[in-house]
C-alpha cells in the first residue's frame, strides 16, 4: 500500500466519500481553504497563540469536506471528472502512462516547490513567497485535476462521460 493509499484510507475515503468529494462544492471549497489557512497562520502575528483556533477550524473543515456534500454519481462538471480520474489513478497508477506520467510527476513537483515556498513565506511572514507558493500549489493542482479529468473521460465509455 502506497503512502497516498494510506492517507486516503486514514482520511476515510470510501467509495461514498469519493462520490461526495467529486461534488464541485467540495473541490472549490477545498481550494478556498488555502487562503483561509494562510490567513489563520499569518494571524499569529496579530493574535499570538489564539491563531490555533482558526487553524484548527480550517483543519477540521479539510477533514470534513470530502464527506460534507451530496454525492455525484454521474460526473459532468470538470471538477467532478477530475476527482473521478484521481480515484482511478489512486486505484491503478499504471493507467497513467508515458508522457502523461512525466507530466503528472512534473505537476506534483510544481506543487511541492510551491508548498515549500508557501511554508517559507508563512514562517518568515513575507507576502511574496507565501502568495507565489500558494499560486504554484493552486495552478499545479488545477492542471493536475484537468489531466485526471481527461484520464477519466478517456476511460469512461461514450455514454458514461
Amino acid at each position: 500500500m502506497s503512502l497516498l493509499d494510506k492517507y486516503a484510507s486514514a482520511a476515510g475515503m470510501t467509495d461514498e466519500a469519493w462520490r461526495r468529494h467529486a461534488n464541485p462544492w467540495s473541490v472549490w471549497t477545498r481550494f478556498a481553504a488555502i487562503p483561509a489557512m494562510m490567513l489563520a497562520i499569518w494571524s499569529r502575528d496579530w493574535i499570538g497563540w489564539w491563531c490555533l483556533a482558526p487553524i484548527a477550524l480550517v483543519v477540521v473543515w479539510l477533514a470534513v469536506n470530502p464527506h460534507a456534500f451530496p454525492p455525484v454519481d454521474e460526473p459532468t462538471a470538470w471538477s467532478s471528472k477530475g476527482i473521478y480520474g484521481e480515484r482511478l489513478w489512486m486505484r491503478d497508477r499504471s493507467i497513467v502512462a508515458g508522457d502523461h506520467r512525466k507530466v503528472q510527476r512534473g505537476l506534483i513537483a510544481v506543487g511541492v516547490c510551491g508548498f515549500a515556498l508557501l511554508i517559507w513565506g508563512l514562517v518568515v511572514l513575507e507576502p511574496w513567497p507565501a502568495v507565489s507558493g500558494a499560486t504554484l500549489v493552486i495552478l499545479g493542482q488545477l492542471w493536475r485535476i484537468d489531466r485526471l479529468g481527461q484520464l477519466y473521460s478517456l476511460s469512461a465509455g461514450p455514454g458514461e462521460q
